[in-house]
């Protein structure tokens, strides 16, 4: 990258693309002149990663197969969860280009008609057996109106929930 654009700062994880959620390492990439800078900075935060995740984050490099996997299984999954939430009614989302999560916009399920989003989703756990996150979780303004699911699962279950909460009523 350095190559390319010399003052790039480039900030990364193993966690998505990698498999690697929890693990809590990563890598940064940064101009020569702030090498010194950013090692006294992380060196005041953290020692270091688990030496168990750096093991594990070097045999990832070699994965390669199996991560571009799990990212065309996530492709189909996604298209999946996009239309089966359309089918339910759910369609004011945010992009889902990035990780494997779908954000929602979905008053017509909660403050209409009286919900939180923490409310909707502890009843479609109860009542449906279909898990999702909470936007409170992400936005105090304005999460109690959002949902936020994830799509990582196998496309069956996801489509099954989907359908599920295309036959909910409040």
């Amino acid at each position: 990258m350095l190559e390319h654009a010399p003052d790039a700062i480039v900030i990364n994880s193993f966690s998505k693309y990698f498999s690697m959620t929890g693990w809590r390492v990563g890598w940064m990439v940064v101009p020569d002149h702030l090498v010194d800078v950013v090692e006294r900075l992380q060196q005041n935060m953290h020692i270091c990663a688990p030496h168990v995740s750096q093991v594990a984050a070097l045999a990832a490099l070699d994965a390669t197969n199996e991560l571009e996997g799990h990212v065309a299984r996530y492709r189909v999954n996604r298209r999946v969860m996009l239309s089966g939430l359309s089918a339910a009614g759910i369609t004011d989302i945010a992009p889902a280009d990035g990780a494997f999560y779908i954000y929602a916009h979905v008053p017509q399920f909660t403050t209409d008609i009286g919900l939180s989003s923490m409310d909707l989703c502890q009843r479609w756990l109860d009542e449906l057996g279909v898990a999702c996150t909470p936007g409170i979780d992400f936005d105090l303004a304005r999460g109690h109106e959002y949902i936020r699911f994830s799509y990582a699962g196998e496309g069956s279950d996801l489509d099954e929930a989907c359908s599920a909460i295309a036959s909910w009523a409040p």
